[in-house]
């Protein structure tokens, strides 16, 4: 699939040459100070490698949700200052995106240095993905390069209408995404397992159907569990249940039965008189949840039914949590399943979102062949859907 076979930053010559690099900065700010820089750490390779190479490289990123204008709280100010310390030297800060600071800064760019744009939502035509718009910030740059997975399945001015203007290449980052990904998904070391959880089977329809032509075995946990238990006429008490996609439900499990493929939900939930963080819970059997109770939690037997299932698995994407699991009592689930994943010696693909915050929360981050960088894009890809920013580049020749 020509998705897969992108040209990179190592399949042309960037020496001498003006580069315009999207990546995603989109970190978690507290009062001008960034918490968490892991974002603009997983884009250092790239960077580091375009400097190296003699590219002038100009960055360009979102943060936020400023809604098309300029709106200081979301600057990226700070994350020059960030990107500063961790490459030990300046990096040059324009104060607009294609205003007279951008554009006299990158033509003063020399081959080594780096610069990097304001916020490219301050402008609605970003989001808009208008021409205009792109054909001003490509009239700074030679080549275009996209590092940024997590708005990859965004058809916006810097992740795709750029590329129409400039020679268009995807960084180390992206590369990965789609090298192991699109791997697991085109020729994946068998048997292959994906394990979906998450609130509501509507938010997966895609991703379960693409996965069932490709997997030996689906794992179900997490709230969309109950509209299953639903569809086989299993009382669900108070749990979180899609009545409405009761039909779509029993389609998917006779959509496996066809396909050969091992379904497996949960035998025993951990269920909570209400939901809260301090509720009074108990583990129950699947088959007879009380009225009045919800399920928060898959119990013990069903923790040691998934792990069991994933001794010798091949391949396991795992796509969202088994639980409430940022509450500790309803943790139990994810943790366990996170740590049979990092045991089980598969190729290991987490599908961004809430189940790689809760693998690193957990300290098995390196223990994961990979963790994808977006929730929505790896969720997409999953599906088996082109993603714009993705589309948008050069194939090799």
């Amino acid at each position: 699939m020509s998705m897969y076979n992108k040209k990179t930053i190592e399949d042309i010559d960037v020496s001498g040459k003006k580069v315009i690099a999207r990546c995603d900065f989109n970190v978690p700010m507290k009062d001008g100070v960034i918490t968490d820089d892991k974002r603009i750490v997983e884009a250092l390779p790239t960077i580091k490698y375009l400097k190296e190479h003699g590219a002038a490289v100009i960055l360009c990123s979102h943060l936020g949700r400023p809604k098309g204008e300029f709106n200081m709280k979301y600057t990226l100010a700070p994350v020059a200052a960030k990107l500063s310390e961790l490459l030990g030297e300046e990096v040059i800060f324009a104060n607009d995106v294609i205003g007279p600071d951008a554009k006299a800064k990158a033509a003063a760019l020399k081959s080594g240095q780096v610069m990097l744009l304001e916020n490219v939502r301050f402008h609605k035509e970003e989001e808009k993905n208008d021409p205009e718009f792109a054909k001003e910030l490509a009239s700074m740059a030679e080549i275009y390069v996209n590092d940024a997975f997590g708005t990859a399945h965004r058809a916006h001015a810097t992740t795709a209408g750029i590329a129409a203007y400039l020679p268009a290449v995807c960084g180390f980052l992206i590369r990965k995404e789609i090298t192991v990904m699109g791997g697991a998904l085109e020729n994946p070391k068998r048997p292959f397992v994906a394990i979906l959880g998450g609130a509501k089977v509507s938010d997966k329809i895609g991703v379960i159907n693409n996965l069932l032509e490709k997997v030996d075995m689906l794992i179900i946990g997490g709230g969309m569990a109950y509209t299953f238990f639903n569809a086989k006429g299993l009382s669900v008490g108070t749990s979180i249940c899609e009545y409405d996609k009761a039909d779509l439900a029993r389609q998917i499990l006779d959509k496996a039965k066809e396909k050969g493929v091992a379904m497996l939900l949960p035998v025993d939930n951990i269920i909570g008189r209400e939901y809260k963080e301090d509720t009074t819970f108990m583990r129950i059997y699947s088959n007879a949840i009380p009225d009045g109770w919800m399920g928060l939690d898959i119990g013990e037997k069903t923790q040691e039914l998934f792990s069991k299932s994933l001794i010798g698995a091949g391949t396991v994407v795992w796509n969202g949590p088994m639980g409430v699991s940022e509450w500790d009592n309803f943790a139990g689930g994810t943790r366990t399943v996170a740590k049979a994943v990092a045991e089980s010696g598969a190729v290991s693909i987490i599908g961004g979102g809430d189940s790689a915050a809760a693998v690193e929360a957990l300290g098995y981050a390196d223990k994961m062949t990979h963790i994808s960088t977006g929730g929505g894009a790896s969720l997409e890809f999953l599906e088996g859907l082109d993603l714009p920013g993705i589309a948008a580049l050069n194939d090799k020749d």
